[in-house]
């Protein structure tokens, strides 16, 4: 399996989700062709079931999903967290009696720390943030998908549509943390090591649903998350991006070619560079509820969201060996 990618974009009042999948595709897909192999088999009455408790648990994903503990304690995510290794620091405590949506960034290849952080408890979040529930933020296509539903669910992943994200934030005084990767697949197309641009500078969709739910804004940076993979140099003007975006914008995902280390050599290959990935938590952003917010009001907060992650990120990156001359770019 590998890490989704997610981030929401707020288009014409429409929240559209720009997803990443890679392994996540390929085990969606085979759980499709598992379901529909079944019903050509003397264990059919499984798929026939299943599709019964499929129709009847339509909505579970829009309604909060259906977290399983058992996945998220897994012993696999421990190897996956000790593979970088990765590591969650938080720099304040947060009320568990307010909601939160955490800005991650940046999105780089595979999302990697987002999701260990996250959507396990590999890295200790609920010991870590006592009473506060986190969901990372995932493609809607891949909730109708058989089998495949059930298990991204179990790890916390909710739909990435408005009504998912505001169905949770409408839980008062839950503990409720919304997880967006705000740069999403588009800032992928720049993921490589060394990197610092963050595309935020148009992105104001999770600020007007913050606003409408009276969630406080959590900037989160994570260090080396860009580290992992290397890529094949794509320009913007070059053929390579302009082909890039244009699959981005009719598939809805991007395309990186990234490469890094191999299995049993370490010149070439598709495994992540074992470098450290160490994600920040940053200080709440008070938000007050306003059903109705203006441009303006969306666009002040916006402004003061990028100066304090900049903030987040000025404090922090001389001890994850970033140079003093590096500064986060807004795109």
């Amino acid at each position: 399996m590998d890490i989704p990618g997610k981030v929401l974009r707020w288009d014409r009042r429409v929240f559209v989700l720009e997803a990443r999948e890679r392994g996540a595709g390929s085990a969606a897909q085979t759980c499709i062709l598992l379901f529909f192999i079944l019903l050509f088999t003397r264990f059919w009455v499984i798929s026939v079931l299943y599709g019964v408790w499929w129709f009847i648990d339509w909505d579970t994903p829009n309604q909060g999903g259906r977290r399983g503990r058992w996945l998220q304690r897994s012993a696999v995510w421990r190897y996956l967290r000790d593979y970088f290794p990765i590591k969650l620091i938080k720099t304040v405590d947060l009320d568990p009696s307010r909601n939160y949506i955490f800005g991650f960034h940046p999105h780089g290849v595979l999302i990697a720390g987002g999701f260990a952080n996250f959507c396990t408890e590999a890295t200790g979040f609920s010991d870590l943030f006592p009473g506060i529930s986190s969901y990372l933020l995932m493609l809607p296509l891949w909730f109708r998908a058989p089998f495949f539903r059930d298990y991204i669910m179990s790890g916390g992943l909710i739909p990435s549509d408005k009504e998912s994200a505001t169905y949770l934030l409408k839980q008062k005084n839950s503990g409720i943390a919304v997880v967006i990767a705000v740069g999403g697949a588009a800032e992928s197309l720049d993921a490589r090591p060394g990197a610092f641009t963050i595309l935020l500078k148009n992105r104001k969709g999770f600020i007007r649903l913050a606003i409408e739910n009276g969630a406080y804004l959590v900037p989160v940076f994570s260090f080396g998350e860009n580290e992992l993979f290397d890529q094949v140099e794509n320009p913007k003007g070059s053929w390579l991006r302009a082909i890039q975006e244009k699959l981005q914008k009719v598939m809805g995902v991007a395309l990186p070619l990234f490469h890094a280390r191999g299995v049993f050599q370490y010149s070439f290959g598709l495994m992540p560079y074992r470098r450290p990935i160490n994600t920040i938590v940053g200080k709440p952003i008070p938000v007050a509820e306003n059903p109705h917010p203006s441009n303006a009001e969306v666009d002040r907060l916006h402004e003061l969201y990028m100066e304090k992650l900049s903030e987040l990120f000025e404090e922090h990156k001389s001890r994850y060996n970033v140079a003093a001359d590096k500064h986060l770019t807004f795109a």
